[in-house]
Order: C-alpha cells, then sequence, then structure tokens
C-alpha cells in the first residue's frame, strides 16, 4: 500500500468515528413522521425520476 492508500484509510476511519455518535444521536432524537410527509417525499422524486427518463428519452432519439 502506497501513502495516499494509507491517508485514505485513516481518513475513512477518522470520519467514521466522528459521524457514528452524530448520526445515531439524530436517529434516536428525530421526529416523527406525521401523514402528510410522504407527499413531501414522493412529489419532487417522481419528478426527478420524470426529469431523468425524459433526458434518457431525448438523448436516446
Amino acid at each position: 500500500m502506497n501513502g495516499i492508500q494509507i491517508a485514505s484509510v485513516v481518513f475513512l476511519v477518522l470520519m467514521l468515528v466522528f459521524l457514528f455518535p452524530r448520526a445515531k444521536h439524530m436517529f434516536f432524537n428525530s421526529p416523527k413522521a406525521e401523514s402528510g410527509d410522504w407527499n413531501a417525499v414522493l412529489l419532487p422524486l417522481l419528478g426527478v425520476i420524470g426529469f431523468v427518463a425524459l433526458l434518457v428519452w431525448l438523448v436516446s432519439q
């Protein structure tokens, strides 16, 4: 392994060490989902999927 690979592994381990406690806190203290939350997620997601499908269709012609 060269120096860049070792530095990448060290950086990845440090990221996990620092981010895991914060992610655990966010997981347990996040707000609960309500009935209208799915619409707020699905509508933009469907818009992005439709836009990507349009781009693929335009490129394939």
